[in-house]
């Protein structure tokens, strides 16, 4: 009876719209007014010790573990939650406990093969055909589909640079390649990537050899920390410092101020929270170890304290939650595939980790941001205005 009362008090505030609650009894309640059009049933009873002692990481694992199901719309769910003030996602009482991180370079490498080393494969069954896992930018809304986007994202962050053709630039954090590849082959640019993850290594050093880019473009898998004194004249990092942990996001820029030759530019894509900094506990025990947002007012200092100097910012909230919905759809559409491979669990787990992600974009809980930064005087080698950004 207690711990029905407690699961009262957390879901009757939980969510601005009716939801039906089924327990593991048999009975049901729905919370709020009118028909419920989502129906969560709690197959097991979850102790409330495990939900007050983090609810993100019971509430995660009971869904993997299908002691929650949930029908409906689970995007919709967690916006509901996210936007309401006394919800278990937001209220202080729900959010007692965050793990400790470890930052060391052989912690960062264990953290990013934990999740990028999945295989290549994998990315491959959801991913479009640039293999760009992270924001896309979509120039013409829902009329654009994803390769298209992620296409536009690589253009629009290269033309941010005002690049000229010869000089050289480095890609922190390259993923499997788009983004550099893209310019060498189109912007004249000679081009190093860096990557922890050895499928990303491997398959990038493939594509090199496969389109005869050797004497412009090379990978290397280390750490960024690693670089010693070599110079370039461009940098990008795109998702990358989401993963570098809140005590090294000061040495993160003050190596892209280090790296950057004199009068440098550097285009910095990442995951900010505009609410300040912020961990999640499911998220970094089941899909990004060791992983951490940081706040708006933490990542422009640490620029400002670098040497640099902010030319841009823009935000792409909109466009990151577009691109979860269509990976989601895409996941779901090879799900049969992926659990033959990995499991149920691990596809609950996956397909919740994509909803959770649109829905903390979609509610403002966490937004996307590009950083244009100068290494000298802001703007000083760039167009005065933003025009030349959007000209094709």
């Amino acid at each position: 009876m207690l711990e029905k009362t407690f699961y009262k008090m957390m879901l009757s505030k939980s969510f601005p719209f009716s939801v039906k609650v089924t327990y593991w009894d048999g009975k049901s309640e729905v919370y709020g007014n009118g028909d419920p059009e989502i129906e969560i049933v709690f197959n097991e009873k979850i102790p409330m010790s495990e939900i007050t002692r983090n609810a993100s990481l019971a509430l995660g694992e009971g869904f993997m573990d299908k002691k929650i199901e949930i029908h409906g719309n689970i995007q919709k769910l967690l916006v509901g939650a996210y936007e309401s003030a006394d919800s278990f996602m937001r209220a202080s009482k729900f959010r007692k406990f965050m793990p400790k991180q470890k930052h060391t370079e052989k912690q960062s490498e264990e953290d990013i093969q934990s999740h990028y080393d999945i295989g290549n494969d994998f990315y491959k069954m959801w991913l479009d055909p640039t293999m760009t896992y992270s924001c896309a930018h979509f120039e013409d809304g829902n009329k654009d589909d994803l390769e298209q986007a992620q296409i536009a994202k690589v253009h629009h962050i290269l033309n941010k640079l005002h690049p000229q053709k010869g000089k050289t630039l480095l890609d922190i954090g390259c993923g499997w390649g788009t983004l550099m590849l893209t310019a060498a082959k189109e912007y004249g640019l000679k081009v190093t990537g860096v990557t922890l993850s050895e499928e990303q290594f491997k398959l990038v050093q493939k594509r090199i050899y496969d389109d005869n880019l050797q004497d412009v473009a090379k990978v290397r898998l280390q750490d960024h920390r690693e670089l010693g004194d070599q110079k370039w004249d461009y940098i990008t990092s795109v998702g990358m410092f989401e993963h570098v942990g809140k005590e090294n996001l000061p040495k993160y820029f003050a190596d892209v101020y280090k790296y950057l030759n004199k009068d440098g530019v550097a285009l910095i894509h990442g995951i900010t929270r505009q609410q300040g900094g912020a961990t999640n506990a499911w998220l970094n025990k089941y899909i990004f170890p060791g992983g951490y947002l940081p706040g708006l007012p933490e990542i422009v200092t640490d620029i400002i304290d670098s040497g640099l100097q902010i030319t841009d910012m823009e935000t792409l909230r909109r466009h990151y939650q577009r691109t979860l919905e269509i990976w989601d759809k895409n996941f779901n559409a090879v799900r049969p595939e992926v659990e033959k491979k990995f499991g149920e669990r691990f596809c609950r787990m996956w397909d919740m980790y994509l909803n959770a992600c649109a829905a903390s974009f979609e509610s403002g809980n966490i937004d996307v941001i590009q950083y244009l930064l100068t290494k000298g005087p802001s703007g000083k080698t760039l167009p005065m205005t933003r025009k030349y950004m959007l000209d094709k």
